[in-house]
């Protein structure tokens, strides 16, 4: 299939898959005549498998590793629980900071008056004048 189709059926970008090609997470696909890329079944799989991974926070490089772990038939599956347990506390450390500055972005939001007057708690913030 072309790229088309497999961007499609995936839900990858046409451009997420070349990047991917490029970067080596998938590897370059059989060219038609035409010199089309053509995409064979595992392909497929492989691109569904990375944008699962990517749905889950994985970075590149971490996605690597899981697709090496995937690939082997006689992998540990404490190595891939250890990969996703640190993503996990990663992801919950990202999420605390977020929490973090929403809830300041609330109290300063709450101090602003909000009218014509020009004073502001949150551009006073951002100045680095609070």
């Amino acid at each position: 299939m072309n790229i088309g189709e497999a961007s499609a059926r995936t839900g990858v970008s046409q451009r997420m898959i070349r990047h991917y090609e490029k970067i080596g997470l998938i590897p370059a696909p059989a060219r038609r005549g035409s010199g089309y890329r053509n995409y064979a079944h595992a392909d497929i799989a492989r691109l569904r498998f990375i944008a699962n991974a990517r749905d889950l926070g994985f970075a590149i490089e971490e996605i690597g590793e899981l697709l090496e772990l995937w690939g082997n038939d006689h992998r540990a599956s404490a190595e891939v629980k250890a990969l996703a347990l640190a993503k996990a506390e990663e992801l919950g450390r990202k999420a605390k900071a977020l929490s973090d500055m929403r809830e300041s972005l609330l109290h300063l939001a709450e101090g602003c008056a909000g009218d014509a007057r020009p004073d502001c708690p949150i551009i006073a913030r951002m100045a680095g004048e609070v």
